[in-house]
Protein backbone atom coordinates (compact mmCIF):
# COMPACT_ATOMS: atom_id res chain seq x y z
CA UNK A 1 0.00 0.00 0.00
CA UNK A 2 1.33 3.47 -0.73
CA UNK A 3 0.38 6.20 1.59
CA UNK A 4 0.32 9.70 0.21
CA UNK A 5 0.21 12.72 1.88
CA UNK A 6 -1.97 14.92 -0.65
CA UNK A 7 -0.80 18.31 1.16
CA UNK A 8 2.70 17.48 0.76
CA UNK A 9 4.57 19.69 -2.47
CA UNK A 10 2.38 21.58 -4.55
CA UNK A 11 -0.15 19.86 -2.64
CA UNK A 12 -2.83 20.04 -5.36
CA UNK A 13 -4.72 17.72 -8.05
CA UNK A 14 -1.78 16.72 -9.89
CA UNK A 15 -0.48 14.61 -6.52
CA UNK A 16 -3.71 12.98 -7.09
CA UNK A 17 -3.55 12.51 -10.80
CA UNK A 18 0.30 10.99 -11.07
CA UNK A 19 -0.72 8.53 -7.93
CA UNK A 20 -3.81 7.58 -9.51
CA UNK A 21 -2.19 6.72 -13.05
CA UNK A 22 0.88 5.10 -10.76
CA UNK A 23 -1.58 2.98 -9.06
CA UNK A 24 -3.21 1.43 -12.13
CA UNK A 25 0.62 1.07 -13.91
CA UNK A 26 1.94 -0.84 -11.23
CA UNK A 27 -0.75 -2.56 -9.76
CA UNK A 28 0.07 -0.79 -6.13
CA UNK A 29 -2.66 0.32 -3.85
CA UNK A 30 -2.87 3.95 -3.04
CA UNK A 31 -3.86 5.57 -0.06
CA UNK A 32 -4.31 9.26 -0.45
CA UNK A 33 -5.33 11.70 2.47
CA UNK A 34 -5.05 15.26 2.97
CA UNK A 35 -6.07 15.77 -0.61
CA UNK A 36 -5.93 19.47 -1.59
CA UNK A 37 -6.19 20.32 1.75
CA UNK A 38 -4.79 23.54 1.57
CA UNK A 39 -6.92 24.58 -1.37
CA UNK A 40 -9.73 27.57 -1.39
CA UNK A 41 -11.96 24.40 -1.74
CA UNK A 42 -10.26 21.78 -0.07
CA UNK A 43 -11.01 17.84 -0.82
CA UNK A 44 -12.66 16.18 -3.84
CA UNK A 45 -14.05 18.48 -6.56
CA UNK A 46 -16.09 17.23 -9.40
CA UNK A 47 -12.78 17.32 -11.88
CA UNK A 48 -11.13 15.11 -9.46
CA UNK A 49 -13.94 12.72 -9.07
CA UNK A 50 -13.88 12.34 -12.60
CA UNK A 51 -10.37 11.38 -13.00
CA UNK A 52 -10.91 8.85 -9.90
CA UNK A 53 -13.30 7.19 -11.99
CA UNK A 54 -11.78 7.18 -14.80
CA UNK A 55 -8.41 5.56 -13.21
CA UNK A 56 -10.93 3.06 -11.50
CA UNK A 57 -13.06 2.25 -14.89
CA UNK A 58 -9.59 1.59 -16.71
CA UNK A 59 -8.03 -0.64 -14.26
CA UNK A 60 -11.30 -2.17 -11.86
CA UNK A 61 -10.72 -0.66 -8.94
CA UNK A 62 -12.10 -0.66 -5.69
CA UNK A 63 -12.63 2.30 -4.78
CA UNK A 64 -13.02 3.73 -0.82
CA UNK A 65 -13.76 7.86 -0.25
CA UNK A 66 -14.92 9.01 -3.92
CA UNK A 67 -17.29 11.89 -2.76
CA UNK A 68 -17.39 15.08 -3.43
CA UNK A 69 -15.21 17.11 -0.49
CA UNK A 70 -13.98 14.40 0.78
CA UNK A 71 -9.79 14.51 1.98
CA UNK A 72 -9.64 10.62 1.90
CA UNK A 73 -9.09 8.03 -0.74
CA UNK A 74 -8.49 4.61 -0.91
CA UNK A 75 -7.60 3.13 -4.55
CA UNK A 76 -7.00 -0.54 -5.36
CA UNK A 77 -6.45 -1.35 -9.18
CA UNK A 78 -6.94 -4.67 -10.79
CA UNK A 79 -5.63 -5.19 -14.46
CA UNK A 80 -5.82 -2.52 -17.25
CA UNK A 81 -8.05 -3.56 -20.15
CA UNK A 82 -7.45 -1.27 -23.11
CA UNK A 83 -11.01 -0.90 -24.63
CA UNK A 84 -13.44 1.86 -25.83
CA UNK A 85 -14.32 4.13 -22.76
CA UNK A 86 -16.74 7.61 -22.41
CA UNK A 87 -15.68 10.06 -19.76
CA UNK A 88 -18.36 13.21 -19.18
CA UNK A 89 -16.97 15.35 -16.55
CA UNK A 90 -20.15 17.01 -16.07
CA UNK A 91 -18.68 20.64 -15.74
CA UNK A 92 -16.30 22.26 -17.46
CA UNK A 93 -13.03 21.02 -15.84
CA UNK A 94 -10.21 20.67 -17.91
CA UNK A 95 -10.66 17.02 -20.50
CA UNK A 96 -6.73 17.14 -20.69
CA UNK A 97 -6.05 16.76 -17.19
CA UNK A 98 -7.94 13.91 -17.01
CA UNK A 99 -6.44 12.28 -19.96
CA UNK A 100 -3.40 13.08 -18.16
CA UNK A 101 -4.60 10.68 -15.47
CA UNK A 102 -5.35 8.02 -18.28
CA UNK A 103 -3.06 7.99 -20.49
CA UNK A 104 -0.21 6.22 -18.40
CA UNK A 105 -1.84 3.18 -17.81
CA UNK A 106 -3.58 2.96 -21.18
CA UNK A 107 -0.70 3.54 -23.04
CA UNK A 108 1.05 0.62 -21.42
CA UNK A 109 -1.92 -1.66 -21.92
CA UNK A 110 -1.82 -4.52 -24.63
CA UNK A 111 -4.71 -3.27 -27.65
CA UNK A 112 -5.88 -0.10 -28.68
CA UNK A 113 -7.58 2.13 -26.54
CA UNK A 114 -10.69 4.29 -27.83
CA UNK A 115 -11.22 7.37 -25.05
CA UNK A 116 -13.83 10.15 -24.91
CA UNK A 117 -13.95 12.99 -22.66
CA UNK A 118 -16.51 15.62 -22.44
CA UNK A 119 -15.89 18.82 -20.66
CA UNK A 120 -13.08 21.72 -20.73
CA UNK A 121 -11.01 21.73 -23.51
CA UNK A 122 -9.24 24.71 -23.32
CA UNK A 123 -8.92 25.96 -19.60
CA UNK A 124 -6.98 28.10 -16.96
CA UNK A 125 -4.20 26.61 -15.40
CA UNK A 126 -4.39 23.15 -17.83
CA UNK A 127 -2.57 22.46 -21.82
CA UNK A 128 -4.94 23.16 -23.61
CA UNK A 129 -6.13 20.97 -26.35
CA UNK A 130 -3.92 22.20 -28.98
CA UNK A 131 -1.10 21.36 -26.75
CA UNK A 132 -2.20 17.86 -26.37
CA UNK A 133 -2.09 17.12 -30.13
CA UNK A 134 0.44 19.58 -30.70
CA UNK A 135 3.31 19.23 -28.54
CA UNK A 136 2.78 16.45 -25.76
CA UNK A 137 2.12 13.38 -28.06
CA UNK A 138 3.93 14.36 -30.86
CA UNK A 139 7.07 14.18 -28.14
CA UNK A 140 5.45 10.76 -26.64
CA UNK A 141 5.74 9.46 -29.32
CA UNK A 142 9.71 9.67 -29.70
CA UNK A 143 9.84 7.28 -26.32
CA UNK A 144 7.53 4.73 -28.02
CA UNK A 145 4.43 6.08 -27.25
CA UNK A 146 1.49 6.45 -29.78
CA UNK A 147 -1.24 8.55 -29.81
CA UNK A 148 -4.04 10.31 -31.70
CA UNK A 149 -5.83 13.14 -31.00
CA UNK A 150 -9.45 14.74 -32.63
CA UNK A 151 -11.75 17.12 -31.10
CA UNK A 152 -15.80 17.58 -31.99
CA UNK A 153 -16.25 20.65 -29.48
CA UNK A 154 -14.48 23.18 -27.65
CA UNK A 155 -15.03 23.98 -24.11
CA UNK A 156 -14.85 27.24 -22.38
CA UNK A 157 -15.11 27.82 -19.05
CA UNK A 158 -17.97 28.20 -17.18
CA UNK A 159 -20.03 26.46 -20.27
CA UNK A 160 -17.61 23.60 -21.10
CA UNK A 161 -19.56 21.26 -23.05
CA UNK A 162 -16.45 20.18 -24.91
CA UNK A 163 -15.55 16.82 -26.49
CA UNK A 164 -12.34 15.29 -27.83
CA UNK A 165 -11.47 11.76 -28.88
CA UNK A 166 -8.00 9.73 -28.05
CA UNK A 167 -6.61 6.89 -30.02
CA UNK A 168 -3.99 5.26 -27.90
CA UNK A 169 -2.33 1.80 -29.15
CA UNK A 170 -0.37 -0.20 -26.55
CA UNK A 171 3.17 -0.22 -26.29
CA UNK A 172 5.28 -2.62 -24.50
CA UNK A 173 7.52 -0.74 -22.83
CA UNK A 174 8.04 3.44 -23.05
CA UNK A 175 11.94 3.90 -23.96
CA UNK A 176 14.20 6.56 -22.95
CA UNK A 177 16.08 9.27 -24.08
CA UNK A 178 16.93 12.79 -23.89
CA UNK A 179 16.34 16.52 -24.76
CA UNK A 180 19.49 18.21 -23.82
CA UNK A 181 19.46 20.26 -27.03
CA UNK A 182 16.53 21.41 -29.03
CA UNK A 183 18.54 23.15 -31.65
CA UNK A 184 17.54 25.62 -34.07
CA UNK A 185 14.15 27.58 -34.43
CA UNK A 186 12.41 25.80 -37.79
CA UNK A 187 8.79 27.41 -37.51
CA UNK A 188 6.60 29.36 -34.96
CA UNK A 189 3.11 29.07 -35.95
CA UNK A 190 -0.21 29.02 -34.60
CA UNK A 191 -4.32 29.70 -33.46
CA UNK A 192 -5.88 32.95 -32.55
CA UNK A 193 -9.81 31.67 -32.41
CA UNK A 194 -13.19 32.50 -30.67
CA UNK A 195 -16.11 30.82 -30.20
CA UNK A 196 -19.21 32.28 -30.91
CA UNK A 197 -17.52 35.85 -30.56
CA UNK A 198 -16.79 38.19 -33.41
CA UNK A 199 -14.19 37.18 -35.81
CA UNK A 200 -12.60 40.73 -35.10
CA UNK A 201 -11.57 39.66 -31.40
CA UNK A 202 -9.36 36.66 -33.30
CA UNK A 203 -7.45 39.13 -35.46
CA UNK A 204 -6.33 41.57 -32.39
CA UNK A 205 -5.38 38.62 -30.61
CA UNK A 206 -2.80 37.36 -33.78
CA UNK A 207 -2.03 40.90 -34.67
CA UNK A 208 -0.62 41.44 -31.21
CA UNK A 209 1.30 38.10 -31.55
CA UNK A 210 2.78 39.38 -34.76
CA UNK A 211 3.91 43.14 -33.52
CA UNK A 212 5.10 41.39 -30.73
CA UNK A 213 7.53 38.25 -32.43
CA UNK A 214 7.96 40.08 -35.80
CA UNK A 215 11.76 39.17 -35.94
CA UNK A 216 10.55 35.08 -35.63
CA UNK A 217 7.84 36.22 -38.80
CA UNK A 218 5.12 34.41 -37.51
CA UNK A 219 2.52 32.50 -39.30
CA UNK A 220 -0.65 32.49 -37.22
CA UNK A 221 -4.13 31.63 -38.42
CA UNK A 222 -7.52 33.54 -37.09
CA UNK A 223 -10.48 31.06 -36.35
CA UNK A 224 -13.88 30.37 -35.25
CA UNK A 225 -14.36 27.39 -33.49
CA UNK A 226 -17.54 25.70 -32.64
CA UNK A 227 -18.35 25.27 -28.69
CA UNK A 228 -21.55 25.52 -26.83
CA UNK A 229 -20.51 28.66 -25.25
CA UNK A 230 -18.45 31.41 -25.84
CA UNK A 231 -14.42 31.69 -25.49
CA UNK A 232 -11.49 32.99 -26.91
CA UNK A 233 -7.94 31.71 -26.89
CA UNK A 234 -4.25 31.70 -28.86
CA UNK A 235 -2.23 28.80 -29.27
CA UNK A 236 1.67 28.95 -30.28
CA UNK A 237 4.01 25.86 -31.68
CA UNK A 238 7.69 26.60 -31.62
CA UNK A 239 9.20 24.07 -33.60
CA UNK A 240 13.35 23.76 -33.27
CA UNK A 241 15.13 21.06 -34.93
CA UNK A 242 14.92 18.72 -32.05
CA UNK A 243 11.94 19.94 -29.89
CA UNK A 244 8.23 21.18 -30.04
CA UNK A 245 7.29 23.21 -27.46
CA UNK A 246 3.59 24.99 -26.69
CA UNK A 247 2.25 28.36 -25.39
CA UNK A 248 -1.27 29.75 -25.05
CA UNK A 249 -3.55 32.11 -23.24
CA UNK A 250 -7.27 32.23 -23.02
CA UNK A 251 -9.35 35.35 -23.08
CA UNK A 252 -11.96 36.63 -20.06
CA UNK A 253 -14.49 38.91 -19.82
CA UNK A 254 -12.86 42.25 -19.08
CA UNK A 255 -9.50 41.43 -20.87
CA UNK A 256 -8.46 42.89 -23.54
CA UNK A 257 -7.73 41.01 -26.70
CA UNK A 258 -4.09 42.26 -27.28
CA UNK A 259 -3.31 40.96 -23.74
CA UNK A 260 -4.24 37.74 -24.57
CA UNK A 261 -1.73 37.64 -27.64
CA UNK A 262 0.90 39.15 -25.61
CA UNK A 263 0.73 36.75 -22.85
CA UNK A 264 1.70 33.66 -25.07
CA UNK A 265 4.17 35.95 -27.01
CA UNK A 266 5.74 36.56 -23.86
CA UNK A 267 5.84 32.63 -22.60
CA UNK A 268 7.70 32.09 -25.75
CA UNK A 269 10.12 34.65 -25.63
CA UNK A 270 10.88 33.78 -21.72
CA UNK A 271 11.21 30.11 -23.17
CA UNK A 272 13.34 30.59 -26.18
CA UNK A 273 15.93 32.98 -24.66
CA UNK A 274 17.07 29.80 -22.42
CA UNK A 275 17.60 27.69 -24.68
CA UNK A 276 16.36 25.10 -22.77
CA UNK A 277 14.57 22.16 -25.28
CA UNK A 278 11.43 21.36 -22.81
CA UNK A 279 8.96 24.14 -22.04
CA UNK A 280 7.76 23.62 -18.42
CA UNK A 281 4.48 21.51 -18.76
CA UNK A 282 6.08 19.27 -21.54
CA UNK A 283 8.72 18.52 -18.62
CA UNK A 284 6.28 18.16 -15.93
CA UNK A 285 4.83 15.21 -18.06
CA UNK A 286 7.52 13.68 -19.54
CA UNK A 287 9.13 12.88 -16.41
CA UNK A 288 6.86 10.25 -15.51
CA UNK A 289 7.06 8.51 -18.74
CA UNK A 290 10.60 8.41 -18.67
CA UNK A 291 10.66 7.45 -14.87
CA UNK A 292 8.52 4.14 -16.00
CA UNK A 293 11.01 3.68 -18.84
CA UNK A 294 13.64 2.37 -16.46
CA UNK A 295 16.17 4.01 -18.74
CA UNK A 296 18.62 6.54 -18.08
CA UNK A 297 17.22 9.33 -19.24
CA UNK A 298 17.61 13.60 -19.06
CA UNK A 299 16.42 16.41 -20.68
CA UNK A 300 16.73 20.60 -19.75
CA UNK A 301 13.49 22.83 -19.53
CA UNK A 302 13.31 26.65 -19.46
CA UNK A 303 11.50 26.19 -16.18
CA UNK A 304 11.91 23.71 -12.64
CA UNK A 305 8.24 23.57 -11.59
CA UNK A 306 6.64 22.60 -8.44
CA UNK A 307 4.60 19.96 -10.61
CA UNK A 308 8.03 18.37 -11.97
CA UNK A 309 9.09 18.20 -8.56
CA UNK A 310 5.82 16.50 -7.18
CA UNK A 311 5.69 14.46 -10.37
CA UNK A 312 9.17 12.93 -9.52
CA UNK A 313 8.51 12.77 -5.88
CA UNK A 314 5.41 10.87 -6.55
CA UNK A 315 6.95 8.76 -9.40
CA UNK A 316 9.81 7.41 -6.91
CA UNK A 317 7.43 6.32 -4.49
CA UNK A 318 6.09 3.68 -6.97
CA UNK A 319 8.86 3.22 -8.75
CA UNK A 320 12.77 2.05 -7.93
CA UNK A 321 14.34 5.01 -10.07
CA UNK A 322 16.88 7.73 -8.45
CA UNK A 323 16.53 11.23 -10.15
CA UNK A 324 18.78 14.83 -10.22
CA UNK A 325 17.22 18.16 -10.73
CA UNK A 326 19.76 20.81 -11.78
CA UNK A 327 18.70 24.26 -11.18
CA UNK A 328 16.29 26.25 -8.60
CA UNK A 329 12.72 26.25 -8.57
CA UNK A 330 10.97 28.93 -11.09
CA UNK A 331 14.39 28.99 -13.08
CA UNK A 332 15.78 27.11 -16.14
CA UNK A 333 17.68 23.35 -15.36
CA UNK A 334 18.34 19.87 -16.29
CA UNK A 335 16.55 16.66 -15.08
CA UNK A 336 18.53 13.56 -15.06
CA UNK A 337 17.15 10.22 -14.51
CA UNK A 338 19.20 6.83 -14.01
CA UNK A 339 20.81 4.55 -11.84
CA UNK A 340 17.90 2.34 -11.75
CA UNK A 341 17.09 0.26 -8.77
CA UNK A 342 15.94 -3.01 -8.75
Amino acid sequence: MIVIDGSLGEGGGQILRTALALSCVTGKPLSLHNIRKNRKKPGLQPQHLAAVRAAAQVSGAKVGGDRQNSLELLFEPGPVKAGEYGFDIGTAGSTTLLFQTVLPPLCLAEGRSVVTIKGGTHNPLAPPFDFIKEVFLPTLNRFGINAEASIERYGFYPKGGGEVRYCINGAKQIKGGGFSRRGNLLSLTGVSAVANLPLSIAERQKEAIIKRLEKFSPEIAAKSVPSPGTGTYVFLLARYEHALAGFSSLGERGKRAELVGEEAAMDFLVHDATGAALDPYMADQLALYLALSRSKSSFTTSEITGHLLTNLGIAQMFVPFEYEVKGEKGAPGTVEIGNIKG
